[in-house]
């Protein structure tokens, strides 16, 4: 039997994750908090662990880097709402074993579990064949500078959420998300949500 320990703070996603195997296949472990995970990690052995990239307060980049620090042999695989284009490179450097998106089927997400349980990496297709290309390049996009927590701020504000629903969503102060706005049009040398936003479509980071 799979051992399988979800880590996201959605109910209705650890929800959903149960159902990709049939009863009796598989064991759910289920974390809501990059620090609950890290906990049951601790205390009992899993075959894979899937990650949420977007966990509240902490970003699961930082969370994957924590665990695979404790446990360097366990398999993690993510589980994003985020296209691949933003962060699956970044995952793999951190030891993932495999990105796959919230918008996957279930029959995708339980191959995706079962290649990095036996070992192997999953990334899609098209996914695979972008890194093929991007090895022979050697300028890096701009958002590449930035740290993964405002890699992600940038995307939420292409999006079109406001500061207060960042703040929100990622459980910071509205004071935190603007400083790393600031940061953010510093570094990428932009001066406006607007041209962030162009920069995000132009990029493939948001659609």
């Amino acid at each position: 039997m799979h051992r399988i320990l979800t880590i996201d703070d959605h109910e209705v996603v650890r929800e959903g994750v149960k159902g990709i195997f049939p009863t009796g296949v598989a064991y759910f472990g289920e974390a809501r908090s990059g620090a609950e995970a890290l906990e049951m990690i601790r205390q009992n052995d899993w075959d894979v662990a899937i990650l949420d990239i977007s966990l509240g307060g902490r970003s699961g980049l930082e969370v994957l880097k924590e665990i695979k620090a404790l446990k360097p042999k366990l398999p993690v695989l993510v589980l994003s709402m985020h296209a691949e284009d933003q962060y699956a490179m970044r995952a793999f450097k951190a030891g993932a074993g495999g990105y796959i998106t919230k918008a996957s089927s279930r029959d995708e997400l339980r191959e995706a579990v079962l290649k990095v349980i036996n070992g192997g990496r999953y990334v899609s297709v098209s996914m695979a064949e972008r890194m093929v290309v991007n090895l022979g390049t050697s300028d890096k996009p701009a958002h590449e500078t930035l740290s993964d927590r405002e890699l992600e701020v940038l995307c939420l504000i292409a999006s079109g959420q406001t500061v207060g629903e960042i703040a929100e969503s990622l459980s910071l102060s509205d004071k935190t998300i603007s400083t790393y706005r600031r940061r953010i049009l510093d570094k990428m040398q932009l001066h406006t949500n607007a041209e962030l936003t162009a920069y995000a479509i132009r990029n493939r980071l948001v659609y």
